[in-house]
């Protein structure tokens, strides 16, 4: 069987180790995208970075490469009421392990981008800040959340016209904040953040 990697111990042990990353923990509205990618190293995927470092055209160059040569990738959305439920922190830990444990072949070690690791891990996991710049399997699931709830949030503007989603991807920017308050919020917006919850609770007054 062919392994995933992190360096030259990977492929000593022949084991398959995952990275994880997410998109989306600060908007105002849309989901949570959280990924895990099992990469092949007989199939590298050059250019990987964190996605954040990287050009909306270049995040779309490698979505692709990534998800036709990796060994193995779960992409998983955690929804705004969710989020609402749980919070952001629990329900990006939720996502995380949901995404590791949809990985086939399965992964005996995740590599979680952050200090911070899911409880319910189906696998041995280790936390390393700043991962998504410096393991490539977590560079790869960065792009690959990215790129999946970016392209998310622009069909969820011709759904919920006027906020801007297309533009600001959710993200408290000024124009967003003042389309907020001239429409009120939609179903995608997340009533536990304080923009949305602030404004709710005042509409509550009148």
């Amino acid at each position: 069987m062919k392994v995933a990697w992190r360096g030259e111990e990977a492929n000593a042990k022949s084991i398959l180790i995952a990275g994880v990353d997410e998109a989306g923990r600060g908007p105002l509205a849309g989901p949570l995208a959280v990924a895990a990618v099992i990469l092949d190293p007989a199939r590298p995927v050059a250019g990987l970075n964190d996605s954040k470092k990287l050009s909306e055209a270049r995040r779309e160059a490698l979505f692709p490469q990534i998800i036709e040569r990796a060994l193995a990738y779960c992409i998983v959305l955690v929804e705004p009421d969710e989020i609402d439920r749980l919070n952001i922190f629990q329900a990006t830990m939720a996502g995380m392990s949901r995404a590791v444990a949809g990985l086939v072949p399965a992964a005996a070690e995740a590599l979680i981008d952050g200090n911070k690791l899911p409880k319910d891990l189906p696998c041995h996991g280790r936390a390393i800040v700043g991962g998504d710049a410096l393991e490539p399997a977590i560079s790869a699931a960065s792009i690959l959340a990215k790129v999946t709830r970016d392209r998310l949030m622009v069909k969820l503007d011709g759904v919920h016209p006027g906020y801007g989603f297309a533009i600001h991807k959710g993200y408290p920017t000024p124009a967003h904040l003042a389309s907020l308050q001239q429409l009120g919020p939609c179903v995608q917006h997340r009533r536990s953040f304080a923009p949305v919850r602030v404004l709710l609770d005042q509409t509550r007054l009148f």
